[in-house]
């Protein structure tokens, strides 16, 4: 048996995010040949393939991008999505505050399995009026936290502020979401169902407007925005933050556990699928910290190039912060609101303070138990799946 050691990044500064396998570089070669986990290229080896793989006209994108989406539907085995439940939310605990609401949320996405999150809306909507969506993807960090950390609460409160209507979702194993641990072999597959059926939930909010649709999401969670945007169209603007890289593939089961990337001789790189959007408005935030770090210089001159053959090249940007680390912290939420705000028609004026600044103060922090959903008061239903291998057999 041969031992063959992959490439994954070694800094400790790297373990905040899209890694939720053990931390041993080791694999045993052919135990999962058409897996691409954590850092499967090298950064030379990330380089030299998009160089290789850059289009010389759009006609040869479009045929690319056919062989890409559809290995990624067939890894995912979803070449067909699965027939959606009837949707019928529970909502309840409406809270109000300075300038939006909080309501906390489930709804099935699949028979017995429940997607869990909290829809925030500006505080008053006025009628006949319609508002954009964004879905609120959150990443690995702290299983206990989910959605309900401070820095997803401050976006998703800030971009309601600003007017928009805001869905934000729980991760398996995440938050609310216990009926199965995150680790599942397939968990990939069921969070872009989720994701799926998590924007079929904000589409039929009445004043959602098709028309101004977008996703952002952190680490994992930027990997469930690129992936769900390049498979449904109906997302309009994709903002994944600090996960596009030319060398790392996501180490956990949720990005790379089944085989999207890889077939037979066939490959690609998450820079390829998150040219997909194109020419969709796309914003790439990255750090001096992960495997974001070489953006403005490999992986965003890529898909620059994708959206020039489309004529589109303004619709894309790179905000790169040197010097931040792997999270959606402050400075990348001041480099999402005025993008979101320009491709959205949302008003920056409604969150700046008297000397022109954004100020998100305004944003409520609240307690796990106060955005729960499932608690005594309003226990899981009765036909929920519960363990993995429930689960497992719904997918």
């Amino acid at each position: 048996m041969i031992i063959k050691r992959r490439h994954f990044l070694q800094s400790a500064s790297l373990t905040l995010g899209a890694f939720c396998l053990p931390s041993s570089t080791w694999a045993i070669a052919g135990d999962e040949p058409e897996l691409c986990r954590g850092g499967y290229f090298t950064e030379a080896e990330g380089k030299a393939f998009l160089e290789q793989h850059t289009p010389t006209n759009l006609k040869a994108w479009n045929k690319r991008s056919e062989q890409i989406i559809k290995q990624i539907k067939t890894g995912m085995e979803l070449n067909k999505m699965p027939a959606a439940p009837t949707l019928a939310p529970i909502m309840h605990s409406k809270k109000e505050y300075n300038g939006y609401t909080i309501e906390n949320v489930a709804f099935e996405s699949l028979p017995g399995f429940y997607v869990t999150g909290n829809l925030y809306c500006p505080a008053e909507l006025t009628a006949g009026k319609s508002y954009p969506g964004i879905l609120c993807t959150h990443g690995h960090d702290g299983a206990a936290e989910g959605r309900f950390r401070e820095q997803t609460q401050r976006r998703c409160a800030t971009l309601a502020r600003m007017g928009a209507i805001v869905f934000a979702y729980d991760m398996l194993g995440y938050g609310d979401s216990q009926q199965c641990t995150h680790t599942i072999k397939k968990s990939l597959k069921l969070q872009t169902i989720n994701g799926s059926r998590a924007l079929d939930f904000l589409l039929s909010r009445a004043q959602v407007d098709a028309e101004r649709i977008a996703m952002t999401g952190e680490s994992g969670g930027g990997t469930q925005t690129f992936l769900l945007a390049a498979l449904d169209k109906r997302i309009k603007v994709a903002v994944p933050c600090v996960m596009v890289s030319a060398h790392f593939f996501g180490g956990c089961n949720c990005e790379s556990g089944m085989p999207i990337h890889k077939k037979g001789d066939y490959q690609t790189n998450n820079v390829e699928i998150a040219a997909l959007t194109a020419p969709r408005p796309m914003l790439l935030i990255s750090d001096g910290a992960d495997w974001t770090k070489n953006t403005p210089n490999v992986e965003y001159p890529f898909i620059k190039h994708i959206y020039t053959l489309f004529q589109k090249d303004a619709l894309v940007e790179n905000v790169h912060l040197a010097k931040d680390v792997h999270d959606y912290g402050v400075n990348k939420r001041l480099a999402l609101y005025p993008f979101l705000a320009n491709h959205l028609g949302m008003d920056m004026n409604l969150i700046l303070n008297k000397k022109g600044e954004v100020d998100e103060n305004k944003s409520v922090i609240l307690t796990n138990q106060e955005l729960r959903v499932f608690n005594a008061q309003h226990p899981i239903p009765s036909n929920a799946l519960q363990g993995d291998e429930a689960v497992m057999a719904q997918i």
